[in-house]
This record gives structure tokens, C-alpha cells and sequence, in this order.
């Protein structure tokens, strides 16, 4: 394809004001409770999203491997300010954070900031060294 051939106006959509998408790792690490990986709540998120309606506003999705594997079950939040990333959540307390935050985003219309337990497992994707673990920091926002 042609720079040319690319349409003038952007591609808009119906979905109304998407501030965010979550985006869950279940791929081969995060949730298998199998190979000792903490459990995912997979159908808790999915349903608790459906019964409030959050994706008109928070898009939840249920992902293959992110990739950050050392960090085991890993959460990407992306918004218009950028990617955040969140590993080594092992807690179903920490899955109620996020939808709390997700819920408060869509009541607001606006991104709050993350919950402090979640903002605690921050980690920045890709400035580690190779071959050097990832970990989670103290950052905050998202």
C-alpha cells in the first residue's frame, strides 16, 4: 500500500469515550496455577466488566502472552498518555483495585490515578538491560 492510498480523514469510531484498554496476560505463564503461577480471575474480570457495562468506557481484553515473563501475570493499561505496565499481581484484592479504578474512569470520565497497591507494581517494559530480570518499582500515575 501507497502512502498515497491511505485515507485523508483518521478512522473514527462509535464506541463513545474510550479513555482506556486493559489488556490481561493469559498466556503461557500468567494464571497457569498448574505450573505455580498465582490464578488469574479471568471469568470474574470478564463478567464483572459485562454486568457494568465498563467497556464503553474501559475496555477489558483478554490477552495472549504480553511478553514480560519473569513478571508473571502482567496487566498493560493503555490510555492516550501512554502504556502502563503491571506484573506480579497475586492477589484478588488487586483484581477488585483495578476494576474499582475502572468503574471510578468510567463514573468520571476521567483516568484517576492508580490505586497505590497497584501503582506499586509498576515496571518499565523495555529499558531493563537483556538478560537483566525485570521488576516491579514504586512508580506512580498511570
Amino acid at each position: 500500500m501507497n502512502p498515497s492510498d491511505l485515507p485523508d480523514e483518521p478512522v473514527t469510531t462509535d464506541r463513545g469515550a474510550v479513555l482506556a484498554q486493559i489488556l490481561i496476560c493469559d498466556g503461557c505463564c500468567c494464571g497457569r496455577v498448574e505450573r505455580g503461577y498465582p490464578p488469574v480471575p479471568r471469568d470474574w474480570l470478564k463478567s464483572q466488566w459485562k454486568a457494568r457495562k465498563l467497556n464503553r468506557h474501559v475496555q477489558l481484553t483478554m490477552s495472549g502472552c504480553l511478553g514480560p515473563c519473569d513478571v508473571a501475570n502482567v496487566v498493560a493499561i493503555l490510555s492516550r498518555d501512554g502504556c502502563t505496565w503491571l506484573g506480579e499481581l497475586t492477589r484478588e484484592d488487586q483484581y477488585e483495585a483495578l476494576l474499582a479504578w475502572a468503574v471510578a474512569a468510567a463514573e468520571s470520565g476521567v483516568l484517576p490515578p492508580l490505586p497505590v497497591d497497584l501503582a506499586r507494581h509498576r515496571f518499565s517494559r523495555f529499558d531493563a538491560a537483556i538478560g537483566t530480570p525485570l521488576s516491579v518499582s514504586g512508580a506512580t500515575g498511570p
